[in-house]
């Protein structure tokens, strides 16, 4: 039986052409050259099971594996305890994908009800749906549910992620509407240019906290600013501060999403993950993607149900919302079960050691001649130091010891420290980046 072919070659050239690119390949650009395959992975054929295992553990060996992650900027690297696997990977949550016949899917519309339960509780929203596909396509449908007749305008901090402002670009080109970049001053949001930028074309503000420099926002005072003018205020905050930091709803927040990456999700090479999103009561009914709710039965049982569905599948297309057709069922339930475990002692406790060990390598690493903080203000558990070498060095010498650096950036690097780093470990990454900047 030949390889099943989608579509004739007239057909893909056709398609190139409307998209002006010469060639298949150029449709992979955006991917780095060096980690392209050239030619296929050179397997033999009719391996047994056995011979197939040590193929692929070979294979594997090709990986660096770190000892010590100190890279953020969007995925974090903690500890997740065995449990978390052990019940996630059992097989009837492995196997159960998507609640199509509702009725028959008590025990993953049960699932998705704890979680929406969680988010709200750490948000302080009055509801979630059941997860999005990620952070920066949470941002972006929250934006989305901003928008009204007259107020179609969205403005994103220039200290958002650089990933969830591509995103909310590309859904503000699909839709055709304009999204404005509030500018940055020493790493924060410039609250004076946000002022000036509050027309009454504007329907929402994006603030993320953290931001992508690490720097805490002083967001209650942006949000504040933007209610006075009826600009609707959506807050991209990493879940794992809100167990030191107000909830979303306490800084005035419409809207508040992220992603769930934190919570006992591997770092997996960037994914898969989900996004979360919450929202107050007056905004509940533009929710995209699966809600479900909880009633009784006929006789009288606990049950669930999905409601409040503003995906396109379920009501007419052009009353839609969102195309947003799936969740990451599997990526919230192993939230729902991090969470669960640690209980907001145990996560307060993460949370707390995350930041008094980033602070403590900060200030190490500023000891340094020629290392400095670059930007003023508080931090959770990221923060760019400026460096009186190349970043690359820095990095390399980390590499040749086990230990993945921070990103590198433009005269700097944005460091990130979980509770998985020790002071052993931090003290090691201190005298080799001492080594390399100091000659």
């Amino acid at each position: 039986m030949s390889h099943y072919q989608p579509h004739t070659e007239t057909e893909s050239r056709a398609m190139l052409d409307s998209l002006g690119l010469a060639s298949t390949d150029a449709l992979f650009e955006a991917v780095p050259r060096d980690i392209r395959l050239t030619a296929p992975v050179p397997l033999a054929r009719g391996l047994s099971q056995m011979e197939t295992q040590r193929a692929m553990e070979e294979l594997a060996a090709r990986n660096t594996a770190y000892r010590l992650c100190l890279r953020g900027a969007g995925c974090y690297d903690h500890y997740i305890p065995p449990l978390v696997s052990q019940i996630t990977g059992k097989e009837e949550f492995v196997t159960a994908y998507t609640p199509y016949q509702s009725e028959l899917s008590q025990g993953i519309l049960q699932s998705i009800f704890e979680y929406q339960t969680l988010i709200c509780e750490l948000t302080g929203m009055d509801a979630s749906n059941a997860g999005m596909y990620d952070g920066a396509t949470a941002a972006a449908e929250s934006a989305t549910m901003c928008r009204e007749r007259g107020r179609t305008v969205t403005l994103v901090s220039a200290c958002a992620h650089p990933d969830t402002l591509a995103v909310m670009r590309t859904y503000c080109y699909g839709t055709h509407h304009e999204l404005r970049i509030i500018p940055a001053v020493d790493g924060h949001t410039d609250s004076a240019a946000l002022a000036a930028m509050l027309t009454d074309d504007v329907a929402s503000v994006y603030i993320q906290q953290p931001n992508y420099f690490g720097v805490l926002e002083d967001v209650p005072a942006l949000f504040a600013a933007a209610k006075a003018a009826g600009v609707k205020c959506i807050l991209g905050q990493n879940p794992m501060t809100f167990a030191l930091l107000p909830s979303g709803a306490e800084v005035g927040a419409d809207i508040v999403c992220g992603d769930v990456q934190p919570f006992g999700i591997p770092m997996a090479f960037g994914g898969p993950s989900a996004g979360y999103m919450a929202t107050t009561t007056a905004l509940q009914r533009r929710l995209p993607g699966r809600i479900v709710g909880q009633t009784t039965d006929a006789q009288g049982r606990r049950a669930f149900v999905l409601t409040l569905q503003a995906r396109e599948q379920h009501i007419r297309r052009e009353k839609a919302s969102s195309n947003i057709c799936s969740n990451e069922a599997h990526c919230t339930l192993t939230a729902s079960v991090y969470l669960t475990y640690l209980g907001l002692k145990g996560l307060t406790a993460v949370a707390e050691n995350c930041l008094t060990k980033a602070h403590a390598l900060a200030k190490a690493l500023c000891e340094i001649p020629g290392v400095k903080l670059r930007y003023c203000g508080e931090f959770f558990h990221e923060f760019v130091t400026d460096l009186p070498v190349d970043p690359a060095n820095v990095e390399a010498a980390l590499e040749a010891d086990g230990v993945l650096s921070g990103l590198p950036v433009q005269g700097g690097m944005l460091w990130c420290v979980t509770e998985k780093a020790d002071a052993a470990q931090l003290a090691d990454v201190v005298r080799r980046v001492k080594e390399v900047c100091v000659k």
